[in-house]
């Protein structure tokens, strides 16, 4: 019968006998039940792009042997059978060179996020600074997983993280501002996790200083999670902080270069001309001169008449929309 076999194969042509053999090709591997699998060794030799993850389109140079992985959501992630041994594995498998163990011990770390937080908040400390690690990594599956990892540990831990924020913070922003799409996409959701995860009162000095990068994709990326955060303050909390603060930041970026800046400073806009008017112009209000605790009246105390002028074309467009409508 191998006889046949081999005839049966020499007869082939010489396209579909590559095909045959080429599909077995990779190697797979199993790591809690995640299926891991290497594109083809003849790929890593071609410098060209090559597809992955269902059609995403990446240089085979950056990828460093590009790869498959099944990523978990957060809530299908079964619970640990043993996890004193899992915590003593986390930080030496963070650490590892084997790119299938660092990619399994994050999806550990991901699973006691959600079923053992208090057994692994003392090693917040050492274990924030190895996901960035991973969050830094050329391979996407490590990358992704990483940006996984982030979001679930914000869920967990909120204003706990708050001193080990920035490096998470920076990389979160880089990634989402990527061209690599599923990258991109699973960072948006990591911020959008951290913005209704983190209080804004402590998170909103931390995105501030990033409205103002060199980098108009990162500009845009906080701006929505700024944008995100401040109704999250209440109206109290939007007096404490500030809304002069808060109106010249919107106000700066409805300039912006890219849309989705302008778009969150408007969003942000019509929140604190609500948050205004219902607080009665906070501590402004002068009895005597209604028109002098009016929103246009604050907007023209607080800005340059040309930023002024932006805010309440803005507003009053919303206004005007608001009556039409109605």
């Amino acid at each position: 019968m191998s006889g046949n076999a081999l005839r049966d194969l020499n007869t082939l042509p010489a396209s579909k006998r590559k095909n045959d053999s080429s599909s077995k090709g990779n190697f797979t591997k199993t790591c809690n039940g995640n299926t891991i699998e290497n594109v083809e060794e003849l790929q890593k030799k071609n410098p060209s792009s090559v597809c992955i993850n269902g059609g995403e389109t990446v240089n085979a140079g950056v990828e460093v042997a590009n790869s498959e992985v099944e990523y978990i959501e957060s809530e299908n992630l079964g619970d640990l059978e043993d996890v004193n041994t899992c915590l003593e594995k986390l930080l030496p498998g963070l650490e590892s060179k084997d790119w299938v163990l660092v990619v399994e011990t994050l999806n550990n770390v991901r699973r006691l996020s959600i079923f053992h937080r208090e057994a692994m908040h003392s090693m917040l400390g050492d274990l924030i600074p190895l996901v960035v690690k991973s969050l830094k990594n050329p391979r996407s599956a490590v990358c992704k997983t990483a940006i996984m990892t982030s979001a679930d540990i914000f869920s967990a831990y909120n204003d706990d993280l708050i001193e080990f924020l920035d490096p998470l913070l920076v990389q979160l922003l880089l990634k989402s501002s990527q061209d690599k799409r599923f990258v991109c996409e699973a960072a948006e959701r990591a911020l959008e996790v951290m913005t209704t995860s983190v209080f804004p009162m402590s998170l909103l000095p931390k995105l501030q200083p990033y409205l103002k990068n060199r980098n108009p994709r990162i500009r845009a990326k906080a701006s929505m999670c700024f944008s995100r955060s401040v109704p999250r303050l209440g109206v109290e909390g939007i007096q404490e902080y500030g809304i002069d603060k808060l109106i010249q930041v919107a106000a700066s970026q409805l300039s912006d270069q890219l849309p989705e800046s302008r778009e969150a400073a408007r969003t942000l806009l019509l929140e604190l001309q609500t948050v205004y008017e219902k607080s009665n112009g906070l501590s402004t209000t002068i009895p005597e001169q209604p028109e002098m605790n009016s929103w246009e009246h604050f907007c023209q105390s607080k800005l340059s008449p040309l930023s002024a002028q932006a805010v309440l074309r803005v507003t009053n467009i919303a206004r005007e929309g608001l009556i039409i409508g109605s």
